[in-house]
């Protein structure tokens, strides 16, 4: 589990949507420069030993990152479920719901949020 605490500076209310994007890949263009791919959560994979689910939940306060699914964390290799990378995103619902945005699209949401 990873826990995130709000800090005080950001404002989370009821009707605002908070997403998690996890880093899931890392590649190097034509032009020698390496892009991240993040993928919004849940996740999840299919290993040898059953699921691995990354999840998270949040309240106005926090947010919660964790693993969950039907494998048995004991045999998950380091890659697996250390030093994972994660973004939060605080999003106005009036603004997700205003805008077409694909959530699922970090970028997109990103740009559209300094667009604003």
């Amino acid at each position: 589990e990873l826990y995130y605490e709000f800090p005080s500076t950001v404002d989370v209310y009821q009707s605002d949507i908070v997403l998690v994007y996890i880093l899931w890949d890392q590649y190097t263009d034509s032009f020698g420069e390496v892009l991240d791919v993040w993928r919004l959560l849940p996740q999840t994979i299919f290993l040898e030993g059953g699921s691995l689910q990354y999840n998270y939940d949040f309240t106005l306060g926090d947010v919660l990152i964790f693993l969950d699914g039907t494998i048995d964390f004991e045999t998950l290799l380091p890659a697996e479920k250390d030093n994972q990378v994660f973004r939060i995103v605080v999003l106005p619902a009036d603004f997700a719901q205003k805008k077409s945005v694909d959530l699922s699209d970090y970028d997109s949401v990103m740009k559209l949020l300094k667009a604003r």
